[in-house]
């Protein structure tokens, strides 16, 4: 990170510190508290179901503070993981001191920390969700001669509030509206500072093209989209940024929620998460005539694997409400350039024109050719917000080192292109696998693909075991014929899942 970059950056711990937040270290971290006065410390850990939980502590003095942030705190492990037997379930949260940020919400100056599990002999709890996403970007990185395996994710959203009838868009015509037809675009900016502030390398934020009203209530659909970076960190930004958004929308006095669906026949609300792969800084998907063979061989390990890996990103019942046709959610597996029908997208890059198109617009700019290949990225459009956004990634990351493992990878992937709506030509879509269609028939191909996920000890085979137990346990398999189109029967199943993940 250059001085210009640790001088503009938004969080305030960066700019202090002057240094990145992945160089943060415990004398850091005193060093902050005594200039900024913190009284307390708030440690935050994701559990089983996909939300952070939180310890609070005041602090007694920097000796203290000292203590609290070497040895961490014992948590009953079994309350925040069913797969744990509660005869031995004691568990140690070990605070990660590049996760720090201050927390914008707390009333005394409050420091934050997110953590990792440890058992009872120091070493890292096996099944912890962030523990299996560090397991796996290892063993990419060991598959491929160093390569690092990066993500970013978009985070939709609903905005509900009480119903106001001046400004609004025509139904389901949302896409980029400004202000006042974007009613809660305020709350979005806010929201983007205090991630941004947190650490959360976003790219934008723009209203999505969800929008209706129903009774007293208005439904407003947005989202914010991150940059590509490294695994854990694009982990942990997510989970951040969605509590953050909670915590922001009940002090707005408006629901936010990430649930898949929400009602029959409107715009559901996706995860979806770009990929990219680098090495030395270079961006490994860009060849010299298009997708390279690094890209190919990513694309087919998600394809290969792509039913299985629903069981982390699309994980109840109401996931498969919004995996229908004509949503621009997909139902098959494929790919595709620019196609927001496939289940893997290709979106428009810059490698070649960026500074052409510059120009154009602005006659007194140079025509500079300027290389913006690192922009390119893969996007699986499958997740969803019930994903636990640890496990979601570490299971991408499995899928992609195993596409670098399959004979014929980019023969496969090939197979599996798309070049036009799927929706409109049959033929096409009569050869296309199809996704799960409910959360016990993601268990089966779960069950179907466990020894790839349980390779090298990435997924522990008890994780497996329980998510497949807690997929199974929604009875589901049918749940989608049964309710059909009923928007009563729909939204009451929605509001049973309103604050997933």
């Amino acid at each position: 990170m250059t001085q210009e970059h640790l001088k503009f950056n938004p969080n305030p711990l960066v700019t202090f510190l002057e240094k990145p937040m992945a160089e943060f270290t415990k004398a850091d971290i005193l060093k902050v508290i005594e200039e900024f006065q913190i009284e307390m410390i708030n440690f935050r850990y994701m559990a089983d179901d996909g939300r952070l939980h939180t310890l609070n502590f005041v602090i007694q003095s920097l000796a203290h503070a000292d203590e609290v942030l070497t040895s961490g705190e014992r948590v009953d492990g079994s309350s925040l993981f069913p797969y744990i037997e509660a005869g031995n379930s004691d568990l140690y949260v070990i605070p990660r001191f590049r996760t720090a940020f201050l927390d914008p919400f707390a009333e005394v100056p409050t420091l934050d920390l997110l953590c990792s599990f440890y058992t009872k002999d120091g070493e890292p709890f096996e099944m912890a969700p962030e523990y299996t996403l560090q397991k796996a970007g290892r063993a990419f990185r060991e598959a491929t001669g160093g390569m690092e395996f990066e993500v970013m994710g978009e985070l939709e959203y609903y905005a509900i509030a009480p119903r106001q009838d001046e400004y609004m868009p025509e139904d389901q015509h949302g896409y980029h509206v400004s202000m006042p037809f974007c009613k809660f675009e305020e709350f979005r900016t806010e929201a983007m500072r205090m991630i941004a502030a947190a650490g959360g390398e976003i790219k934008y934020g723009h209203s999505e093209v969800g929008n209706f009203t129903n009774g007293d209530l208005m439904y407003e659909q947005n989202e914010i989209e991150f940059l590509p970076t490294k695994l854990e960190a694009a982990a942990d930004q997510l989970v951040i940024a969605k509590w953050m958004m909670r915590e922001l929308g009940y002090k707005y006095g408006i629901t936010i929620t990430f649930a898949p669906k929400i009602t029959v026949g409107k715009a559901g609300s996706g995860m979806h998460v770009h990929t990219r792969v680098s090495k030395d800084g270079q961006n490994m998907y860009v060849g010299e005539n298009g997708l390279s063979d690094v890209a190919l061989k990513t694309m087919a390990g998600i394809l290969s694997l792509a039913g299985s890996l629903t069981a982390f990103g699309n994980t109840n019942p109401t996931s498969y409400f919004r995996l229908v046709p004509h949503q621009e959610a997909p139902t098959n597996i494929c790919w595709g350039d620019r196609n927001r029908s496939a289940m893997v997208r290709v979106p428009l890059g810059w490698s070649r024109n960026a500074g052409n198109m510059m120009a154009n617009a602005n006659p007194l700019e140079k025509n500079d050719k300027v290389d913006f290949s690192h922009k390119q990225t893969i996007e699986l459009r499958t997740p969803d917000g019930s994903a636990n956004i640890y496990l979601l990634l570490a299971g991408m990351t499995v899928a992609a080192r195993h596409g670098f493992e399959m004979e014929n990878a980019v023969q496969f992937a090939k197979d599996r292109y798309v070049s036009v709506n799927i929706f409109e030509h049959e033929d096409v879509l009569n050869r296309l696998e199809v996704l799960p269609d409910s959360c016990a028939a993601s268990a089966d191909l779960l069950e179907r693909d466990r020894a790839v996920y349980e390779q090298d000890g990435i997924f522990a085979p008890k994780l497996i075991d329980g998510i497949m137990k807690q997929l199974r346990a929604f009875n589901d398999r049918t749940l989608r014929a049964e309710i059909g189109s009923d928007p009563e029967k729909t939204l009451a199943l929605v509001e049973s899942f309103i604050h997933c993940g």
